[in-house]
């Protein structure tokens, strides 16, 4: 076996320049799977969080009859006394938050913005003191200032307000039903606009107090939502079974749910998203294995009459075999340690700076709650994955012409030209 090792690797220096370009070829399919592969993880891990963070939350509450129909955001089905069951939260260690969510036809005035018109639109009352102890609002204004408690005001998404043309000051009025099937209009004074790392966020947001929006549409207090923060750390299943427990432990009323259901339709995007990753990846694998095999199969076919030397030599077929399996092998370690290095230095520029797609997110909807920047993720499976395949795919791709060309017989490999 050494004889054999020691032959590959003179064979290794005897090939410089195939040796050299074989590795390239594998050092940079090896980069853009690692790449592509951290790129793709970042954009999932970070559009979970924004969810989170500026959507879902981590848990929310609900009334047991609203869980189903929530998309309708009826408001004849809601929490009574949320303030009750904030505090009762507070003091088990969660952060709580309510929330009335509502629709409603938002029409706007020649006045303010050029001519009249009108568009549904989605509505979140929050409670401005609370708020943000949930949600990571805080610190995305970008013009004028949160509405405050017992206010006609309201805030707009960015990208909602560059569509409509909308700027602190304006007046809109938003038209819908309250609590009971009356029809009720709403003049509010637009005060702030955010722009969040969220663009369903900031393509759809307008936030008004909660208070205000009670008396307005006769919720009497009541919220149709309790939003819940959780430590990055804890397991949103197991804290969701103990807040059921603390709130309503036979469900009958109401009920807790972690941001896994509320966003399952997001997730199940993200698992076809995930396909989708997986084939990229396979035709990175593909690509890869193309340019190894193409150069190992020129490689052993041009050495065939130096094949049929060394079996004239008295060199038996499976270490001759093993001979160019190694010499593969080789090839594919160096590929393969290039590969990793620069993929691991192009993960770290990613994973630090990040890559700005800020243009493409404005202009189309690509599922990912993510703005502009995605940065990527560190996968240690991914790097090992990479370096073993580079390896593994060289030698296995050498087998199979060595062994063909093993088939003819010593005089057809002398005369192979």
């Amino acid at each position: 076996m050494r004889f054999i090792i020691s032959l590959a690797f003179k064979n290794l220096m005897r090939y410089k320049r195939r040796t050299v370009i074989t590795a390239v070829a594998i050092a940079v399919g090896l980069m853009m799977y690692i790449f592509v592969d951290s790129l793709l993880l970042g954009a999932e891990y970070e559009s979970m969080r924004n969810l989170r963070w500026y959507e879902t939350s981590s848990a929310r509450i609900m009334h047991t009859d609203y869980r189903e129909d929530r998309r309708l955001m009826p408001l004849d089905v809601s929490i009574e006394d949320p303030y009750s069951i904030i505090s009762q939260l507070e003091q088990a260690g969660y952060k709580a938050a309510p929330r009335i969510m509502f629709a409603a036809d938002l029409i706007l005035h020649s006045e303010d913005f050029g001519e009249d018109g009108n568009m549904a639109a989605q509505v979140t009352a929050v409670d401005p003191n609370l708020d943000n102890s949930v949600f990571r609002f805080a610190d995305t204004l970008v013009e004028g200032r949160f509405c405050e408690p017992g206010t006609n005001e309201v805030v707009i998404g960015s990208w909602f307000a560059e569509d409509i043309g909308a700027e602190p000051g304006y007046w809109i009025t938003l038209v819908t039903r309250g609590n009971g099937g009356f029809y009720e209009a709403m003049d509010m004074q637009i005060v702030g606009i955010v722009d969040c790392p969220n663009p369903n966020v900031n393509r759809t947001l307008l936030m008004v107090p909660i208070d205000t929006i009670s008396d307005y549409l006769a919720m009497e207090g009541n919220a149709t939502e309790i939003n819940i923060a959780l430590p990055e750390s804890e397991d949103s299943g197991k804290a969701v079974e103990r807040i059921q427990d603390m709130i309503d432990p036979t469900g009958k009323s109401l009920v807790a749910v972690s941001w896994e259901e509320l966003a399952h339709d997001y997730i199940a995007l993200a698992e076809a998203k995930r396909g989708g990753t997986g084939m990229i990846l396979f035709l990175v694998f593909i690509i890869a294995a193309v340019g190894i095999s193409n150069t190992m199969l020129m490689a052993i076919f041009e050495r065939i009459r130096e094949l049929g030397m060394m079996r004239a030599l008295g060199m038996n077929d499976r270490d001759i075999q093993w001979a160019f399996m190694v010499e593969a092998g080789g090839i594919g370690l160096l590929g393969s340690t290039a590969g990793v290095l620069l993929g691991v230095l192009m993960n770290l520029y990613l994973t630090v700076k990040g890559i700005n797609f800020g243009r493409f997110m404005r202009d189309m909807d690509m599922g990912y709650r993510i703005q502009s920047s995605i940065t990527g993720v560190w996968s240690l499976g991914t790097i090992v994955t990479a370096f073993f395949f580079g390896t593994i795919l060289s030698m296995a791709v050498a087998y199979i012409p060595t062994r063909r060309a093993l088939k003819m017989d010593i005089p057809s490999c002398l005369r192979h030209r």
